[in-house]
């Protein structure tokens, strides 16, 4: 297939089909299982493309071993983060710093019950995904929210007198990045001023990196945790090839945790509740990390074609809707502030166009106004529900 990757670069041949349509609506799939068959859902982060061959022949490679017993990580799937984090990241990672996990929501719950009590503050970002916003009132914590706002040049900025004030009164920091829902990617030198902030309040940063290899327009990614020896001891990474290789029905991730005293209170926080992790998902990590290098490639530039899509339609067909562009993810998050819509944009748009977006409100309240709009899917689909939106948009 060949495709148009963006911003004037030549056109380059790919070798795999994101274009190709694929019916979900009866795999059990609760992106698709959420709405009825009339709408089209743009909601969660989960994409619509199939995964990369060398995954699936991984799969079903140890399907021909009888056996599905529990799991454990094989050494092999430990040396090949290790080179990954080196390669990708220039970052050293000892085998033993990893530990395993069923996912990256279980991770940074796990953090705070290891190492907060009731009552102890923790600093989120917002607007944030739902999960990290709900995370603190599991465990009876006192959320802090920090907002980041958009400034003229269309980049998202950390406001590091306000982070600094919250931090005053918090025990640790929840963070994101590349975040979810701006698709903001974090500088490096945004990181270390976040980092040393952290540092010198004795503040644990727990940092979400889930969508870490989803970065355009050559961007790279910076993991907090590789800066430097005292900020990797203050550090707990989460990571997982989930977001990245469309893999997360397999409920794999890992926590990469310097700090021996940390990683054995974060161990101990599983209490019964965060149990191995699935053997197939392992295997299709380490499948995904050591042989599908070459489809993840391709996935980002048409990625970064699927955005730059959408942020044209954006300025030409959705007037009075306006979108800072993503520097990684596959999510955009849309302002319809300016539409003095008769409802909330996330219902108006379920039920004018017929597409299922996440509403603004789940990320934190200052989100009323806002639609997610997940564009991880063939080009002809984003087509589609752009089209949904300005048909309701022209018709209300």
């Amino acid at each position: 297939m060949i495709t148009d990757t963006t911003r004037g670069r030549e056109q380059r041949i790919m070798s795999f089909d994101f274009d190709r349509p694929i019916d979900r609506r009866n795999s059990g799939s609760a992106k698709w299982n959420r709405y009825p068959a009339d709408v089209l859902p743009m909601w969660v982060a989960d994409m619509d493309f199939a995964v990369a061959p060398e995954i699936l022949d991984a799969l079903r490679a140890r399907l021909d071993h009888p056996v599905l017993g529990y799991a454990v990580a094989r050494d092999a799937l430990r040396a090949q983060i290790v080179a990954c984090m080196a390669q990708s990241y220039g970052w050293t990672v000892a085998p033993q710093e990893i530990v395993f996990l069923p996912g990256v929501e279980p991770g940074f719950n796990m953090s705070l019950r290891a190492l907060l009590a009731p009552g102890d503050g923790v600093v989120v970002q917002t607007p944030m995904y739902r999960p990290i916003l709900n995370a603190p009132g599991h465990w009876n914590l006192t959320r802090l929210d920090v907002e980041l706002r958009g400034s003229q040049d269309g980049r998202h900025r950390v406001d590091m007198t306000a982070l600094g004030k919250a931090l005053d009164n918090a025990r640790a920091f929840l963070f994101c990045n590349p975040h979810n829902p701006l698709g903001k990617v974090f500088g490096r030198d945004e990181l270390r001023a976040i980092a040393e902030t952290c540092l010198a309040r004795k503040i644990v940063v727990i940092s979400d990196e889930i969508h870490c290899d989803l970065l355009f327009d050559g961007r790279k990614h910076v993991p907090m945790a590789s800066l430097g020896a005292a900020i990797a001891d203050n550090t707990i990474t989460l990571m997982s090839a989930s977001k990245t290789y469309n893999i997360a029905g397999l409920k794999t991730a890992f926590a990469i945790i310097r700090n021996e005293a940390l990683r054995e209170k974060f161990n101990a926080a599983r209490a019964g509740m965060v149990d191995s992790v699935n053997v197939m998902g392992l295997e299709a990590t380490l499948a995904a990390f050591a042989n599908a290098g070459a489809w993840k490639r391709d996935l980002i530039a048409y990625l970064q074609g699927n955005r730059d899509h959408l942020m044209k339609a954006v300025r030409t067909r959705l007037s009075g809707i306006r979108m800072h562009e993503p520097e990684g993810t596959f999510l955009a998050w849309l302002d319809c502030s300016a539409l003095a819509l008769p409802m909330e944009p996330q219902r108006f748009f379920l039920e004018r166009g017929r597409v299922g977006f996440s509403a603004g409100d789940e990320f934190g309240s200052a989100g009323k106004n806002f639609i997610r709009f997940n564009f991880g899917c063939p080009r002809a689909a984003l087509e589609d529900g752009i089209a949904r939106m300005e048909s309701a948009l022209r018709n209300s």
